[in-house]
């Protein structure tokens, strides 16, 4: 295998060059498990892990390995190696971890992200936002997949691919089957040579059967369809990356319950430009489009030119990257604050409460 075959480009060959490290040297990370990754480069596959100067030294998630990334190694033997250090990244993937300061890496280094949603009940627009906003602000394109529509008739189909091209007109969007391969092809014209791709979205929606077509083999373990719930069951729980029939690198990723949003006001205004376009017309710079007089958002939600469901959507987002944003002291005052209003709000309920409500 040549080493651009794993997604080895010139933005990685200047770090490489500035390390004075041979192509024996390097390696990019397609699979993490708990405190040991795989590598793989040209000679091999090793299982690896990172120098205890590298835990000591690390201060956050951000500082470990994570599938996507390129390293550099000292090979131990035929099977094992130690991962010296990690190569800056050209992109990340990342979400908040539920009620946790920290954030998750989910890849590195992707070139485009697969959103996936089947048509069935996880179907949600407002959960592509999410996933959206998140590839967006990596610096990945995002691209919807709608799948497992051989499960809906096709004026359904249309009804829904109307409504995801209306919400969101820049984004290509695909419809496919792995039991039909309807649309498989289409995908795979979206996959380069030398390109790393990921799929994201919830367990169950077809990801890993999308994954197995486009290796042309059966590699990564799939569950049956529930019978009470028609979705497929959560399998796959580690990530790890493939190559595939025509050199693309594709990465599978554990279904996310939850897309806890970061730093990400770019990936924000880009998913809601037209937003971003009618506050720049508010009366006042800081507009929070929630009350201000002279709001061009509030007013465009007032006429129907803004759809409701959407501003909503933008509104809790916009919260979640501001909490993300504000200092951990900052954080635990709010949390303090928060908890003396409730406890103060449960004495005056006691204190008041009708009698007929009973001890």
């Amino acid at each position: 295998m040549k080493i651009d075959e794993l997604g080895y480009d010139n933005f990685f060959e200047s770090n490489r060059l500035k390390l004075g490290l041979d192509y024996s040297q390097i390696a990019r990370v397609i699979a993490e498990f708990k405190g040991a990754y795989k590598v793989k480069n040209t000679e091999g596959e090793y299982l690896a892990k990172i120098t205890g100067k590298h835990i000591f030294e690390a201060s956050c998630r951000e500082d470990y390995p994570a599938v996507g990334d390129w390293v550099a190694i000292t090979q131990l033997d035929e099977d094992n190696a130690i991962i010296d250090e990690i190569f800056p990244r050209k992109t990340v993937l990342k979400r908040k971890y539920c009620d946790k300061n920290d954030y998750q890496i989910i890849a590195t280094n992707i070139d485009e992200a697969f959103i996936v949603e089947s048509v069935g009940r996880d179907y949600n627009l407002n959960r592509f936002e999410r996933y959206l906003t998140l590839s967006i602000d990596g610096g990945i394109k995002p691209v919807i997949i709608l799948n497992k529509i051989d499960l809906i008739s096709s004026s359904e189909l249309n009804e829904k691919l109307s409504e995801i091209k209306n919400r969101f007109k820049d984004v290509d969007v695909i419809s496919t089957s792995a039991i039909t391969n309807e649309g498989l092809a289409e995908l795979r014209k979206h996959i380069e040579k030398g390109k790393t791709y990921c799929f994201l979205g919830s367990s169950g929606v077809g990801k890993s059967s999308l994954i197995n077509n486009l290796i042309g083999e059966t590699r990564i373990k799939t569950g049956d369809i529930g019978k009470h719930t028609s979705r497929g069951k959560h399998v796959t729980t580690s990530r790890e990356m493939y190559i595939i029939e025509n050199g693309g690198v594709v990465i599978d990723n554990p279904g996310m319950r939850q897309i806890g949003i970061t730093d990400a006001n770019t990936g924000i205004a880009c998913v809601f430009d037209e937003i971003s376009e009618l506050a720049q017309k508010c009366k006042f710079k800081d507009c929070t489009h929630t009350n201000e007089p002279g709001c061009e958002v509030l007013n465009a939600l007032k006429t129907g030119r803004l759809p409701e469901e959407k501003y909503s959507n933008y509104i809790k987002l916009k919260k979640e990257t501001e909490y993300y944003e504000m200092t951990k002291l900052e954080k635990r005052e709010k949390n303090r604050k928060t908890g003396k209003f409730i406890k103060n709000a449960k004495k005056d309920f006691k204190k008041f409460k009708h009698k007929d409500y009973g001890d």
